[in-house]
C-alpha cells in the first residue's frame, strides 16, 4: 500500500459517516426487534433463539468478507469500499421490509437478512480505518466510529419514543411507529454509505501488492483457508482479548433482549400479555432510556482517546467496564422511571470504550496486509459468545432466573465484572502498548 498521510478532523469525519448508517440500522436492532417479537406473540425463552441471526451470520460473513476484501481491488471502487455499498442496500433492503412482518418466523428471516448486511459492512470499514489512516490518527478513528455508533443508535432508540407520538394506531398486525423507524432506518443506511464512499478515497495498493492480487485471485474457498490461517498464527494478545469478549458480549445481549420487559416490570409493573397497553409505554421509554446510553457514548467517545493516551487502553477498558457493571446491577430495582437515566449511563460509557478501545491493544500486532481477515476474525470473538448466549440462555433464564428479565440485567452485570477482571489480563506487546498510550 502507498504511504499515508495525516487526515484532518472533517476528512476522518467523512470517512465515517457511513458507520452512522450501520449503527442506525444495529440500533433499531437492539431495541425495536424483541418488543417486535413480543408484539407477535414470542414467549421469554425463544427470545435468545430468535436472535440468533445477528451472531450467526456475522460469524459466517463478517471474517469471510474481511479476508475477500484483503484480495480485493479495483481502481474504480477500491478495495473496502463495494463492501459498504453492497451492505448498505441489503440493509435497507431488510429495513424496508421488516414492518410487513406478519408472523415471528417472517421477521426472524428479515433480521438474517438485515444482518448479513449490516456485516458485509462492518468489519471491512473497521479495516478500512487501519488502511487509512496513520498510527497515531488510528485511537481518533476508531473513536470516531464509537462516537458514530453513540449518535446512530440515540437516534434509532429516540425514534421508539418520539414516533409513537406522531404515528399512532397500527398498520397489519404491528404499530404505524414501526414502519416509520425502519423506513428512516434503510434511508440512513444507503445514504450515509454514499456519502463516505463519495468524499474519502481509498489508498490504492503498492505496484507489488497489485501483482499479488493479480496473481492470487480470490477463490471460493480462499477465505476459508485464510480465516483458519490467520486463527492459527493469532497473536497472544489478541486470545487475551477473545476471553474478555466472552463475558462482554455474553451480557450485552442479555441486557437487550430483556431491557423493555425488565422496566416494564419495575415501572409500569406490566407483562406484554397481562397490559399490552402498559407494555407498550415501557417499551417506549426503553427507546428513551437506550437513546440516552448512546448520547452519553458519543459525548465521551473522544474523550476516551485521550485517557487511553495517558493511561492505556487496558486501564481505560477495565475502567468502563466497572461503570457499565453498575449501571446493570442498579437497573432493575429501579421503580423511578426518570432514575433509569442515572444506572444506564454507566453503560454508556462502556458502550463507548467497547466500540473502539480494544481495537487499540491489537492494531499494531495484526499484519497491515492482513487487516481484513482479522478484524473479521475479532468479530468472531464477539458473535461466538451471542451464539452461546442465544442457545443457552433460555435454559438459564427458564431454570435458574425464574423467566424475570430483571434477574437476566442483574445477572449480566455480573458477567460484565468478569469481562473487567480479564481485561486486566491483557499483556500487550510493547509496540501496542506504545500505541495505546
Amino acid at each position: 500500500m502507498l504511504g499515508k498521510v495525516k487526515l484532518s478532523f472533517s476528512q476522518i469525519l467523512n470517512m465515517n459517516v457511513g458507520f452512522f448508517g450501520i449503527q442506525y440500522s444495529f440500533g433499531l436492532q437492539q431495541s425495536a426487534v424483541n418488543p417486535i417479537y413480543d408484539l407477535l406473540g414470542a414467549s421469554p425463552d425463544e427470545i435468545p433463539l430468535l436472535n440468533l441471526a445477528g451472531p450467526m451470520t456475522g460469524l459466517l460473513v463478517q471474517p469471510i468478507i474481511g479476508a475477500m476484501s484483503d484480495k480485493t481491488w479495483s481502481v474504480k471502487w477500491g478495495r473496502r469500499k463495494p463492501y459498504f455499498l453492497i451492505g448498505a442496500i441489503l440493509c435497507s433492503l431488510a429495513l424496508l421490509l421488516y414492518p410487513f412482518s406478519s408472523s415471528l418466523w417472517m421477521a426472524a428471516g428479515l433480521l438474517w437478512i438485515l444482518d448479513a448486511g449490516n456485516n458485509t459492512a462492518m468489519e471491512p470499514y473497521r479495516a478500512f480505518i487501519a488502511d487509512t489512516l496513520i498510527e497515531e490518527q488510528q485511537p481518533m478513528g476508531f473513536q470516531m466510529q464509537s462516537f458514530f455508533t453513540g449518535l446512530g443508535q440515540t437516534l434509532a432508540n429516540l425514534s421508539l419514543f418520539i414516533f409513537p407520538i406522531i404515528f399512532i394506531g397500527t398498520t397489519g398486525s404491528l404499530p404505524t411507529w414501526v414502519y416509520a423507524s425502519f423506513f428512516l432506518g434503510a434511508v440512513c443506511s444507503i445514504g450515509t454509505i454514499l456519502w463516505s464512499i463519495k468524499t474519502t478515497k481509498e489508498i490504492p495498493p503498492t505496484p507489488e501488492e497489485v501483482e499479488k492480487i493479480k496473481a492470487e485471485p480470490l477463490r471460493l474457498l480462499d477465505p476459508f483457508k485464510d480465516i483458519i490461517l490467520a486463527i492459527g498464527e493469532m497473536p497472544r494478545v489478541m486470545w487475551q482479548l477473545a476471553l474478555v469478549y466472552l463475558f462482554q458480549w455474553y451480557a450485552l445481549f442479555c441486557y437487550w433482549q430483556n431491557s423493555s420487559k425488565s422496566i416494564a416490570l419495575s415501572v409500569w409493573k406490566a407483562t406484554p400479555k397481562d397490559n399490552p397497553e402498559a407494555y407498550s409505554e415501557a417499551v417506549s421509554w426503553t427507546g428513551l432510556v437506550n437513546g440516552w446510553y448512546n448520547i452519553v457514548t458519543f459525548l465521551t467517545a473522544f474523550i476516551l482517546v485521550g485517557f487511553a493516551k495517558r493511561y492505556g487502553a487496558k486501564t481505560v477498558h477495565f475502567v468502563c467496564l466497572l461503570l457499565a457493571a453498575v449501571g446493570f446491577l442498579a437497573f432493575p430495582h429501579i421503580e423511578n422511571k426518570k432514575l433509569l437515566f442515572f444506572a444506564i449511563s454507566g453503560f454508556g460509557i462502556g458502550w463507548a470504550s467497547m466500540m473502539g478501545i480494544p481495537y487499540l491493544l491489537v492494531v499494531n500486532d495484526i499484519p497491515k496486509e492482513r487487516y481484513g481477515v482479522y478484524m473479521g476474525v475479532i468479530n468472531m470473538m464477539i458473535v461466538i459468545p451471542m451464539i452461546f448466549q442465544n442457545l443457552s440462555f433460555g435454559y438459564i433464564l427458564r431454570n435458574f432466573l425464574d423467566n424475570d428479565p430483571r434477574q437476566a440485567i442483574t445477572f449480566a452485570g455480573v458477567l460484565l465484572i468478569l469481562s473487567a477482571v480479564c481485561t486486566l489480563l491483557i499483556k500487550p506487546t510493547t509496540n501496542a502498548l506504545k500505541e495505546a498510550r
